[in-house]
């Protein structure tokens, strides 16, 4: 069993979440000699700066990625399909970033701070594939699980403002790009992206479904959190958009509670959680931000207050709520949440 020799691949070294996994796993004490780092074709016999030693970048190849015991796989569905099954079988243990597995009954689905006994199975046995969910899922779910736990939850509706990151290093670069053409009077020509981005906004640009009127980004939000939260009831919707944003995801959430609770209890419910920080100086006029996200392990809420449009009870107490959060989805939204995974097996 390959698990226990305390290697760790990492499948698509060289993208923006295989790269942000490098930088997570040797900040928690992962020495660059424990790594082993894969890449298509084009990159293989790079080296890759690990924590200021040089490594060998190789070709995706399933044996050789097989001698770890862990495997994190950055790369694409297509790749993840083809060699996430035969890795797990071989007796590695796969943590899958793709969307490939996420709806697979078979796969868990994973938040560490909300489902974390879902990897019971696949630790117990040694081997197996978990899948880390949507990053925009993924940022919501922090936010709202903690007072689904005290409260109950009925329904979400969220907005979200997408960082083009979420796109790849192909999607910044354009936007930086097309960010100096507007700047200098000329017309920004989107070549990644479906639209311009420079001083734009824009719908999600995942295939749109014509009978939902949902796009893929959107309805990933509403079927990922069933999963998650194992309650096939629970009323989701979503509204994705592309922001010109570098990184970091920021989201606009109204919950309707089962229960009615008081603007201190969500406070106080929210505060208490390490993996968030609440930023909500009214006084101040001081919110969550993507560039204050960027680069944090934390999820940012704030913006916290009953909805206006129901009424709440003559105490103050409602069971409908609006946050407005942010978060790294780099970090927390892919890189970070595959890591707590990857720990939670095999701790």
């Amino acid at each position: 069993m390959s698990e226990r020799n305390g290697l760790i691949s990492i499948v698509g070294a060289t993208g923006v979440v295989g790269q942000e996994l490098i930088s997570i796993l040797t900040d928690r004490g992962v020495t660059p000699d424990r790594l082993r780092l894969f890449a298509s074709a084009r990159s293989a016999g790079k080296q890759a700066d690990v924590a200021g030693t040089p490594v060998e970048i190789r070709e995706t190849e399933v044996g050789a990625v097989g001698e770890a015991g862990l495997v994190y796989l950055a790369a694409s569905s297509g790749v993840a399909r083809d060699i996430g099954p035969v890795l797990a079988e071989r007796g590695c243990f796969v943590v899958d970033n793709s969307s490939a597995f996420r709806m697979d009954p078979a796969t868990a689905l994973v938040v560490p701070e909300v489902n974390a006994e879902s990897v019971a199975g696949v630790r117990d046995s040694g081997r197996g594939l978990v899948a880390n969910p949507n990053c925009s899922t993924i940022i919501m779910l922090v936010a709202v699980d903690p007072l689904r736990r005290r409260w109950g939850c009925e329904r979400i509706v969220a907005s979200t403002y997408q960082a083009v990151s979420g796109a790849g290093a192909a999607a910044m670069a354009e936007l930086e790009s097309q960010t100096r053409a507007v700047l200098q009077g000329e017309e920004p020509r989107p070549e990644v992206l479906s639209e311009p981005c420079a001083f734009n906004v824009f719908s999600h640009d995942s295939d749109m479904d014509p009978e939902t009127g949902r796009n893929v980004e959107e309805q990933k939000m509403i079927d990922e959190t069933r999963k998650i939260w194992g309650d096939p009831e629970v009323m989701v919707d979503a509204t994705c958009i592309r922001v010109p944003v570098l990184r970091a995801h920021s989201e606009s959430i109204r919950v309707t509670l089962k229960e009615p609770a008081s603007l201190d209890e969500i406070r106080a419910e929210l505060e208490s959680k390490a993996w968030l920080r609440v930023m909500d100086d009214r006084a101040g006029n001081r919110f969550p931000t993507p560039r204050a996200a960027s680069g944090q392990d934390v999820t940012l809420v704030g913006r916290i207050r009953p909805d206006a449009a129901q009424e709440s009870e003559p105490d103050g107490r409602s069971r409908h709520w609006h946050l407005f959060v942010s978060g790294d989805q780099i970090r927390k939204g892919a890189a970070l949440n595959a890591v707590q995974i990857g720990e939670l097996l095999t701790r």
